[in-house]
């Protein structure tokens, strides 16, 4: 059976890795000062920007593997799975790790415009790559955050203090994911990323439920291409299928349900499917195994 690290809170990967426990709705590691700890494959329940020198290989991130490079930053959000399952090795790291619970943003301007970041997104499968004086701005404003936290009790003072210095981290990141994107080929990566965003909207707010699923028209309709010239940009771009890449969306948040404890009718129907074993079908199609051989393993 896979071992999975629930991290519902921040502290849940402190307290795994033995790292202080600082603040109820925030955490920062710096990896440096802990003893080797064991690999983790996490269910987050939170926001986190993982900060290193150095990755670990085979990390995986949803159902694709991630490419990490040196001295660069893994965004994870609620509801993604990602890290390298306890093989009982243990390991040294070096970099900062910043966890924080959705409820430090509840009520903010940063909680409207949180999605507004898109390497949060499973779509990114890159790390983002710092200069050497960008790791030293980002891991400066880290350790004064960490400072505030030792030095100052929880007020709403201190979380407004916490939260400037968040969004300041935010842009910074969001300024290296920019100059990735550009680095990159524009044209049909803009309309992936137009793609996903359409379907993180559409099970937001939960139009499969009353929808089913979305299809490759809508899709197309709504980003307003033809169902076939939109399905040529995706194949162009990803050498799949436009109807492929909904399913993989699908089952990313299939997993993610029955991770979180669903069982197999509950996915279902929160994913749109008339029947389970519509649901039962496309998971094998697309993973090779059911839905309960997949919680076998978990």
């Amino acid at each position: 059976m896979k071992r999975i690290l629930r991290v519902d809170s921040p502290n849940d990967y402190a307290r795994f890795v033995d790292a202080p426990v600082l603040h109820p709705l925030v955490s920062i590691i710096h990896y440096d000062e802990l003893k080797p700890f064991r690999h983790s494959l996490n269910n987050y329940g939170v926001y986190g920007l993982f900060i290193q020198r150095q990755f670990p290989f085979n990390l995986s991130y949803g159902m694709r593997k991630l490419h990490a490079s040196d001295a660069s930053i893994i965004a994870v959000e609620p509801g993604q799975i990602g890290g390298l399952e306890d093989n009982g090795e243990r390991i040294s790291l070096s970099g900062w790790v910043l966890l924080w619970s959705p409820e430090l943003l509840h009520g903010t301007e940063l909680e409207r415009q949180i999605d507004r970041y898109q390497y949060f997104s499973y779509f990114f499968t890159e790390s983002l790559r710092m200069e050497p004086e960008e790791w030293l701005s980002i891991t400066q404003l880290v350790s004064q955050m960490r400072e505030e936290l030792t030095k100052h009790e929880d007020s709403p003072s201190l979380r407004s203090i916490l939260l400037g210095y968040l969004r300041l981290i935010l842009e910074y990141c969001n300024r290296i994911y920019l100059r990735q994107l550009s680095e990159e080929d524009k044209g049909g990566n803009d309309l992936l990323k137009r793609f996903h965003n359409l379907l993180q909207q559409y099970f937001r707010e939960n139009r499969q439920i009353s929808q089913g699923l979305p299809t490759v028209a809508y899709c197309a309709l709504e980003l307003a291409y033809s169902s076939r010239y939109f399905g040529d940009i995706v194949h162009k771009a990803t050498g799949g299928t436009a109807i492929g890449y909904i399913h993989n969306y699908v089952i990313n948040q299939a997993k993610s349900l029955l991770m979180q404890g669903h069982n197999i009718s509950e996915t279902s129907r929160l994913l749109g499917f008339d029947f389970p074993h519509h649901f039962t079908r496309l998971f094998k199609k697309m993973t090779g195994i059911t839905p309960s051989e997949f919680l076998g393993k978990s």
